[in-house]
């Protein structure tokens, strides 16, 4: 991997269901300042547009909340229509604070199953593409197809992180890189091995990337990644881990609760 690399985004038409994302990509790319794409490029895409086009939209007034959706709604203050959808995003409701669900969705935890509520129009709600890693392949195969370019596709998210405020950008589907290096048995500035370490290349990506995409009004659902010189493959994916082996996880299930309260004392070990 290079010591530099270029970030360039794309800007776009407002994205409809069943459009032709790769060819609006590729028409908005050769108007940036990327000039198209090229060999090598790794192409982010933010997950709204993918999930937009692919029809995933969902008209608010056509659901019809469940009895759980109308409790877990009046529970955290949140239209229960949109809780319902939700629910049909979710493998299962963690907990929750006031306008927000924390699920198990795609083998990740984040809030509200990822259903969304901007960059959609009035009165529908967004879930996330339905298999962001074939998103990443087919948006692939046709820019690669149309372009003879080799390239990897990264589908992007916001998501915030434990304890801390804002949000940052990560892959939730990945194809043409690998999305996550093991650096374990390398050795660190003073010799020592390690023995954790695997970077999160894919995640990292996304994060440069949406810096210049934004997260608004922007228009720009797309950046182009050049000149890292990561090896374009056929890998597909992003690993995960189960919740019991994450460090956060793992031990905030089994946590006293007055340690994540500042004005509690917690319970003595």
């Amino acid at each position: 991997m290079k010591t530099s690399f270029s970030v360039f985004g794309v800007k776009t038409p407002v994205i409809h269901a069943g459009d032709d994302l790769p060819s609006i990509i590729l028409e908005a790319a050769a108007r940036s300042p990327a000039g198209g794409i090229s060999d090598g490029d790794i192409l982010v895409i933010a997950e709204s547009p993918v999930a937009t086009a692919e029809g995933r939209a969902v008209i608010l007034d056509t659901v019809n909340p469940s009895q759980r959706a109308m409790e877990l709604g009046d529970r955290y203050g949140m239209d229960p229509r949109l809780v319902e959808v939700v629910l049909g995003e979710s493998e299962a409701v963690v907990g929750g604070v006031r306008g927000f669900l924390l699920t198990m969705q795609q083998g990740t935890l984040l809030p509200n199953a990822g259903v969304d509520l901007s960059n959609t129009p009035q009165g529908t709600a967004l879930p996330l593409p339905s298999d962001p890693n074939e998103s990443a392949v087919w948006i692939r195969r046709a820019i690669e197809e149309r372009t003879g370019t080799r390239v990897a596709v990264i589908i992007a998210d916001s998501r915030t992180h434990a304890m801390r405020l804002g949000c940052a950008s990560v892959a939730i589907g990945c194809a043409g890189i690998r999305a996550v290096i093991d650096e374990r048995g390398k050795t660190d500035l003073y010799g020592r091995v390690l023995e954790v370490t695997q970077r999160a290349v894919a995640d990292n990506i996304a994060s440069a990337a949406v810096l210049v995409m934004g997260e608004a009004d922007e228009s720009i659902p797309c950046a182009i990644v050049r000149g890292l010189g990561l090896p374009i493959t056929d890998e597909v994916g992003v690993p995960a881990i189960a919740a019991e082996e994450c460090l956060f996880m793992g031990v905030a299930l089994h946590a006293d609760p007055a340690v994540l309260h500042r004005d509690r004392k917690p319970e003595p070990l």
